[in-house]
């Protein structure tokens, strides 16, 4: 997820997108989300397992902000919230 601007990242795991994604965009969550307004979400990845889902979410986390960039541009370019297309 990123801001209006896109100069914050944000990445989570959550087990339900659109609940989770409506939480941030409507500020119900205290924290970084909330602090830094990161309502859009540029970029999701899903999974069948949720071990799978926290190690990737731990891999991305780890990389650098220039790759994070790169993966959203693979699908995203023009950093399109993508809450609506689900």
């Amino acid at each position: 997820m990123s801001n209006k601007y896109d100069n914050v990242l944000y990445i989570g795991v959550t087990n339900d997108l659109k609940r989770r994604v409506y939480e941030h965009k409507n500020k119900l969550i205290n924290g970084f989300t909330k602090k830094y307004n990161v309502t859009k979400l540029v970029y999701f990845e899903e999974f069948s397992e949720v071990e799978d889902a926290i190690d990737r979410e731990k891999q991305l986390k780890g990389g650098s902000r220039q790759k994070k960039i790169e993966l959203i541009e693979s699908i995203n370019n023009k950093w399109r919230d993508l809450y609506n297309d689900f």
